[in-house]
C-alpha cells in the first residue's frame, strides 16, 4: 500500500537526518517527524492512499505550520477544520525560546499554509476530492533557526547541505515510487529545482507554482489566482 510505503520512507528519512550536524549560525534544529510523528503519520495514512496524479512539493516546514502540527504547510485551522487531523505534539530535543512548539495551542497562523490549503479547500470542497489526485509533501523535514530567525535549507553551507540533500533526495524518490505521480509541482523555484535533480531520468513532468509566502510581493498581490492560473497553464486544472 502506498501509505505504508510513505510511513516507512518518512521514518527512514527521520533517522538519517537525526545523524546530521549543523554549525553556527544554526542554533536550533527541529525535526517534526519525531516530536509530531503521531499527526504526521495520521496524515500519511489517511491521505496517502493510492496513486496520485500530482504531488506538490514544498521546501521545508514553517515555524507556525508543520513545526507545530506535523503536516506540510500545516496551518492549524486548516489541519484541524479541513483535514480533520488532531493529536498530541511533543517537543524538539532543544527548543528555541523565541520559537516554542505549542502544537495545536499555537495562536500564530502560518500564512503560507493558510493560502495553500485555503485554495485547495475552495477549489475542491473536501479533502477526499483533493487527495483523490493530489498530495502535498515537503522536500526537507527539518526547521532551522538561528537565535531568532527561521533559516531555509538552501542557505546552508555546502558541507552541511550536501548530506541533507542526499537524504531528502532518497526520500523523494521513495515517495514518488509509492505514489506514482505524473507531475511533481514545486511550490517555489527551489523545490522545483530539487525535484528535477533528485528525479532526473524518471518519466515525470515538472512544474511550479508561486510560493505563497507573505515575503513574496507577487504572492501578496493575489496568490490563489496566480497559482490557479499556473496550474491551468500546465494543463492540470481547468
Amino acid at each position: 500500500m502506498a501509505a505504508d510505503a510513505l510511513v516507512k520512507a518518512a521514518l527512514a528519512l527521520s533517522d538519517t537526518v537525526e545523524t546530521l550536524h549543523f554549525a553556527a549560525p544554526v542554533s536550533h534544529v527541529y525535526n517534526p517527524l519525531t516530536y509530531a510523528w503521531a499527526v504526521h503519520r495520521a496524515y500519511l495514512e489517511r491521505y496517502g492512499q493510492g496513486r496520485k496524479r500530482i504531488v506538490f512539493l514544498g521546501m521545508n516546514p514553517g515555524p507556525f505550520g508543520m513545526a507545530q502540527t506535523g503536516v506540510p504547510f500545516g496551518e492549524i485551522a486548516a489541519v484541524c477544520d479541513w483535514l480533520d487531523l488532531h493529536g498530541s505534539i511533543g517537543q524538539p530535543v532543544q527548543s528555541n525560546p523565541k520559537r516554542p512548539v505549542e502544537g495545536f495551542s499555537c495562536r500564530r497562523s502560518e500564512a503560507s499554509g493558510k493560502r495553500l490549503w485555503g485554495l485547495f479547500a475552495e477549489r475542491f470542497g473536501t479533502p477526499q476530492k483533493f487527495f483523490a489526485d493530489h498530495f502535498v509533501a515537503n522536500y526537507c523535514p527539518l526547521v532551522f533557526f538561528d537565535q531568532s530567525r527561521n533559516l531555509t535549507p538552501d542557505k546552508l553551507p555546502a558541507a552541511e547541505r550536501t548530506p541533507l540533500q542526499a537524504a531528502c533526495d532518497e526520500h523523494l524518490r521513495a515517495l514518488v515510487d509509492a505514489l506514482q505521480p505524473e507531475w511533481v509541482i514545486g511550490v517555489g523555484v527551489w523545490a522545483e529545482q530539487r525535484a528535477r535533480e533528485a528525479l532526473a531520468g524518471r518519466p515525470l513532468n515538472f512544474g511550479r507554482i508561486l510560493h505563497p509566502s507573505p515575503a513574496s510581493p507577487l504572492a501578496n498581490r493575489g496568490w490563489a489566482p496566480a497559482a490557479s492560473r499556473q496550474m491551468a497553464e500546465l494543463g492540470l486544472w481547468p
